[in-house]
């Protein structure tokens, strides 16, 4: 081979300035990893120096400089003219004699090993794309399915027209690189049949927030293009990196088989609507077409695919950390051929939003006002936004955009990115967190809300607005609410002796949630997962055959995606309470079993014909008492397997099970023996610990006994107040005055108990509210010795502080 084609399994990651970056990344995994089972197509590269020739040969080069010199990127007009002049000239000149022919002898030839008239995959690569701190994602063009010698030549000269798109005139502009010495090389590969099939993209650390032990999968029907253009909301998994090919413990007896753990701790099923296959008949070599009620209503990967492609995907980000000599997670795409039923990896590349990022310090985003939403959807970032909005619904009005808008639009693609840069937020109607859209807004670092649904039809164009991806949900309201940005340098915090722990109520927010200073967490509430992602009155579940056909058809619309509603149930919740616990692996992770009152049970679907009307639900038939009950206990089972799931199939052993509303001692012992008894066995598991919460004032009476049946206690200060001052925490205003937890009979069982605990060498900590809201009563905590004092996030930072001062005294 010249010095213009190079086989891809010739090259590898030293060959990124005659290569580029995509193409010296598939050398390097035919090269490294494909020995390791990893499968990755073959094919050629049309080199940069291939391409530096043609424009030389033909006097391009010149003509470039010429038609570029004094270019202002920000005048949309003429950039969009200049752009199109320079591609009109590189696809209308032919090769060099000598340069087409050696192109033909390399096609020639993998159509010998591939089979005549096989389908390649034609996809640029510029020398400086795809390295860490340079993204160029999406800047040049892909063409697929494409087959035979002249149209192979057709596609390589459009590729390398493609370095002169609007979009990349303007980012080589912005980043600083000369346009003549950013080059371009071409590879030609072979199709993975992912049209009969499914494709997607894997990151190897978490998008929103740059947590690094998960794997994000994305997948949907047909060729992959659709994801990254924002056209469908792809499947998502997600995959705890630490228990990855972990075998699990010989003494471990469990239900699930396999001698080694799999965690795939999320899934979410996707909006796949349409998808995009071969045309074999139309001007295009593809064509978007619906997807059937199967398909639309099915993930497209199997459990083991998923876990096949995690595996992958950790031994590809294993390489390159090796390789670079520090950590560099992956953006990688993947392919399932529909003929073979083989997986394929057919891109890697470098993560560059987060791979560099410095977590210790934490930019937080409140929201000082209240608005009502005028529109939800997925939240990328963690910011705040405030602006005009400006609707734009075709590529062709950009030029109407003004500096500083908020950009409100269907979907957006590469065309859309000069006018992306200037906007201080975005909104679309369409697309998923890898869609276009989320990955230039991470880029970018600005707001943006994707998949909406309905956007451009609510919002305005000139419409103040506030785009809010401060929580878990991105929400934009009407109006320019206030909002404030707190700047945190975790790095320089002082580490109090008392463990400083957190309270988690959605697993969305756990994975950023993770990177303040913590020693795990104090309290996950369960009630949240159940409520946001399931919905559905657990005992609707089990008598799902019998329910009345409205009851089933809202269960039917929940469930989509399962086999049947148990196991939606015991997956979701799994999910949940997986998410929490893996952003905090290994610190201890305390998730409190249900504590639903029977009002909020009746709210869940089916939930009316199993719970009584009571006049003060907060001392009714809640916590312990229900789990055991005839009533309810089948019902507990699911949440039995659920915990169990994440510890024995995910391998989360840093769960810790906590008893809420727990009235006797004998209350303790029957809802231990339902959980012993189903699979969770202390002597089983070695790291999990059975907590009761300390919320009844029969909790510090009998502490001592109630210590001997469990591990330790966390104090609810919510309850406990509440019931030792006789003030309904959610009734009347007018007696909410009258004290607090400051309370001196509060405090005096507070004492109590911390000190039974110590005396009993047993854990003790406190979730409630209390210290979040009252430093000096966290300080009070810390004089008495308490073990751990579990925080809100938005209240951590302060009252850490407040303890190490109160150490130090």
């Amino acid at each position: 081979m010249s010095s213009f084609i190079k086989l891809l399994k010739e090259v590898s990651i030293e060959d990124v300035s005659e290569v580029g970056g995509k193409n010296a990344s598939l050398g390097e995994m035919i090269q490294t990893l494909t020995s390791k089972g990893i499968k990755v197509p073959g094919g050629y590269v049309v080199t940069a120096s291939a391409y530096r020739y043609f424009l030389k040969q033909q006097k391009l080069d010149k003509v470039i400089q010429q038609t570029l010199h004094g270019l202002d990127t920000k005048n949309l007009s003429v950039l969009a003219e200049k752009a199109k002049q320079i591609r009109n000239l590189i696809t209308q000149t032919p090769f060099p004699n000598d340069l087409g022919e050696e192109i033909k002898k390399a096609h020639i030839s993998a159509e010998k090993e591939y089979g005549k008239g096989a389908d390649f995959a034609v996809r640029s690569s510029a020398t400086a794309e795809d390295l860490p701190g340079a993204s160029f994602a999406g800047e040049h063009e892909t063409y697929l399915n494409i087959s035979g010698v002249e149209n192979i030549l057709e596609a390589i000269r459009k590729s390398m027209a493609s370095l002169f798109t609007e979009r990349a005139i303007s980012y080589r502009e912005d980043k600083g690189f000369d346009h003549l010495k950013v080059a371009l090389s071409v590879g030609v590969q072979k199709m993975v049949r992912s049209d009969l099939a499914c494709s997607g993209i894997i990151f190897t650390l978490d998008t929103e927030t740059g947590f690094p032990n998960t794997i994000v999968i994305n997948g949907t029907w047909g060729l992959g293009e659709l994801i990254v253009q924002g056209q469908i909301t792809p499947d998502e998994y997600l995959v705890f990196k630490p228990t990855l090919n972990k075998p699990k413990p010989k003494t471990l007896k469990t239900f699930f088989k396999g001698d080694f753990y799999k965690p795939i701790i999320n899934k979410k099923l996707g909006v796949k609507h349409k998808k995009m296959v071969y045309d074999s008949v139309g001007a295009s070599p593809t064509k978007i077409i619906s997807t059937s009620e199967k398909e639309q209503l099915n993930f497209v990967l199997t459990d083991e695919e998923v876990l096949i492609l995690a595996n992958w995907a950790k031994q590809i980000e294993d390489h390159y950390s090796k390789k670079y000599q520090k950590w560099t997670p992956m953006d990688i795409e993947w392919a399932k051929d529909g003929k073979t039923n083989q997986l394929f990896i057919v891109q890697s590349r470098p993560e560059t939003v987060h791979a560099g990022k410095d977590h210790s310090l934490v930019l937080e985003y409140i929201l000082k006002d209240s608005a009502k939403p005028l529109i939800s959807g997925a939240a990328v970032g963690n910011k705040i936004s405030t602006g005009k909005a400006r609707v734009i619904k075709n590529v062709s009005d950009i030029r109407q955009f003004q500096k500083g808008e908020i950009l409100v639009t269907e979907v957006t693609d590469p065309d859309w990115e000069p006018i992306m840069k200037i906007a201080s937020a975005i909104v679309t109607d369409k697309g998923g967190r890898t869609s276009h859209a989320a990955i230039v807004s991470r880029e970018l670092g600005i707001a943006c809300v994707v998949g909406t649904e309905k956007a451009t039809q609510i919002i305005k164009t000139g419409q103040e607005l506030t785009v809010d991806c401060s929580g878990s949900e991105g929400i934009v309201y009407a109006g320019r609410l206030k909002f404030q940005i707190e700047k945190h340098d975790v790095s320089k915090l002082p580490k109090p002796k008392t463990k400083i722990m957190l309270n988690i109520a959605t697993p969305e927010s756990a994975f950023e949630k993770s990177f303040l200073p913590n020693d795990g967490v104090g309290l996950a509430r369960e009630e949240f997962i159940t409520a946001s992602e399931i919905g559905i009155h657990p005992q609707a579940i089990l008598n799902y055959a019998s329910l009345d056909e409205k009851i089933k058809n809202k269960i039917k619309g929940k469930i989509v995606g399962f086999s049947d509603p148990r196991e939606f149930y015991i997956e979701k919740l799994a999910f949940g309470i997986a998410q929490i616990t893996s952003a905090f692996y290994p610190k201890p992770v305390l998730v409190r079993l249900a504590d639903f009152k029977t009002n909020e049970y009746r709210s869940l679907i089916g939930g009316e014909a199993y719970e009584p009307v009571e006049e003060n639900p907060m001392i009714g038939w809640r916590g312990a008492s229900r789990y055991y009950s005839e009533e309810f206990n089948q019902a507990f089972l699911l949440e039995i397997q659920a915990f169990k799931k994440v510890i024995d199939e995910f391998g989360l052993d840093n769960l810790q099970i906590l008893v809420p509303f727990c009235r006797t001692v004998e209350e303790g012992k029957k809802v231990i023996k339902l959980i012993e008894e189903n699979g969770l066995a202390r002597k089983n598991h070695p790291n999990l610990n059975i907590y009761v919460m300390c919320e009844i004032p029969s909790n510090v009476i009998l502490a001592e006994d109630f210590l001997e049946i469990f591990d330790g206690m966390s104090i609810g200060s919510n309850d406990l107040t509440q019931l030792v001052l006789g003030i309904d925490r959610d009734g009347n205003q007018k007696i909410r005055g009258i004290a607090n937890e400051n309370d001196l009979a509060v405090k005096e069982l507070i004492s109590q108990v911390i000190k039974i605990c110590k005396d009993k060498k047993k854990y003790i900590g406190i979730c409630g509210q209390a210290p979040s809201d009252y430093p000096d009563f966290a300080a009070f905590l810390v004089t008495e010795g308490i073990e751990s004092i579990s925080l809100n996030p938005d209240s951590l930072i302060k009252t850490l502080k407040r303890v190490y001062q109160e150490e130090q005294k």
